[in-house]
């Protein structure tokens, strides 16, 4: 018999929860708890000094709405608010986090999100029900972000 099948050919319960990805939603507000090096990734990326370090202590309130491929994703931090709204695969202007507006393509691979901007790479991903994190790549430097459900 094969792993995950009874003897009649259907999955069992434990075949059935072994090889389902389950995909969570996005919907929510989302605090941060944590980021891990800030400073140096704002900085390469041309974030100016005052709002780094202004930003650096601040936890970040992400929410975001999901309405099935489409998505609005407002970050507040501090009194500057970045409000972003797109729809899964196509073309849409999207703000970085240093006021550039650019275009992008979001997709979804299950519980992750992937952007390209400027050439920094954006992965939202909900690792489990309650916690989100963000990483952003440039050039082989990260910044990642963990956020915790509200």
């Amino acid at each position: 018999m094969s792993a995950g099948l009874d003897r009649w050919g259907y999955k069992d319960k434990q075949g059935a929860v072994a090889n389902s990805t389950v995909t969570m939603s996005f919907s929510g507000k989302y605090q941060m708890e944590s980021h891990d090096n800030f400073e140096s990734f704002m900085e390469a990326v041309g974030l100016p000094d005052e709002l780094i370090q202004e930003g650096k202590d601040i936890k970040s309130i992400s929410e975001i709405e999901e309405t099935g491929d489409h998505f609005k994703v407002t970050v507040t931090t501090g009194t500057k608010i970045l409000t972003n709204s797109f729809t899964i695969g196509q073309e849409t202007e999207l703000e970085s986090p240093t006021g550039e507006k650019v275009n992008s393509v979001v997709m979804r691979e299950g519980n992750k999100l992937t952007a390209i901007l400027n050439g920094i790479e954006y992965v939202t991903e909900l690792t489990d029900a309650n916690t989100l994190i963000n990483t952003m790549t440039l050039s082989g430097m990260s910044y990642k972000r963990t956020s915790k459900r509200m």
